[in-house]
């Protein structure tokens, strides 16, 4: 397929920012292919494919669960090496996820752990190891005290760990189960704004243009607010 970097996304006019804050991806079916309810085998070092990481060399570009291949979408992968090279200052990067069983999550986490970013990065590495110094903030699963309901749960614990304001988070959900982004955009408001995570449904997987679309709209509402020097003392 054909390489998706940054030389040939001059289409998708890309927004110098503001940035977001936080940048959080649901996994199933958004940030990668597969839905981790549907997989067995936990995977481990023995199951990785390798391949072309976007034109920057060789690494893990998939991983095996039993027969399945559980691989980052073309955003997913654009996004975080996006991320990795510092494109989007002051921006961090978590998982919200409402995976069906303690299995799922545990294929989930073994996952990020594998797939890499660069060669010698993996999501982990990145996200978990540089983000947040080593702090697993990130809301996989459902069980206790985590539910179906990413609004009523994940978020609030994110927004609690991370001290990430809501209106400066920008959320990534597939919604083909449910309709998390509208949950989440209804429910979790900042009191002095109103306003809460911008968001976009990506009910084909994370593409480079959802990924473009995501920074665009963040932006906008940004500039929108009430002046950007007035929104910077609101959101402290």
């Amino acid at each position: 397929s054909r390489l998706v970097s940054s030389k040939n996304l001059s289409h998708l006019k890309m927004t110098k920012g503001p940035f977001p804050e936080l940048v959080v991806f649901d996994l199933d079916a958004c940030f990668w292919d597969q839905e981790m309810y549907t997989l067995s085998k936990i995977p481990d070092e023995s199951n990785i494919v390798t391949g072309d990481l976007n034109g920057r060399g060789e690494g893990v570009v998939g991983v095996m669960s039993g027969r399945s291949r559980i691989s980052l979408h073309k955003g997913s992968l654009l996004a975080l090496q996006s991320h990795h090279d510092k494109k989007y200052p002051n921006t961090k990067v978590c998982f919200a996820s409402s995976a069906d069983t303690p299995q799922a999550e545990r294929i989930g986490r073994a996952a990020l752990k594998l797939l890499e970013v660069v060669p010698g990065t993996t999501v982990w590495d990145l996200v978990v190891g540089r983000d947040w110094d080593g702090e697993d903030v990130n809301q996989i699963g459902r069980q206790p005290p985590l539910s179906a309901n990413k609004s009523a749960t994940h978020f609030p614990i994110l927004r609690e760990l991370t001290r990430v304001r809501y209106d400066r988070m920008l959320f990534f959900d597939d919604c083909q189960w449910g309709d998390h982004c509208g949950q989440v955009e209804r429910a979790c408001k900042e009191r002095e704004t109103g306003n809460g995570p911008v968001t976009i449904r990506t009910p084909f997987g994370l593409g480079a243009e959802e990924w473009a679309e995501g920074l665009n709209k963040y932006a906008k509402k940004f500039q929108a607010l009430d002046g950007s020097d007035n929104y910077d003392i609101k959101k402290r």
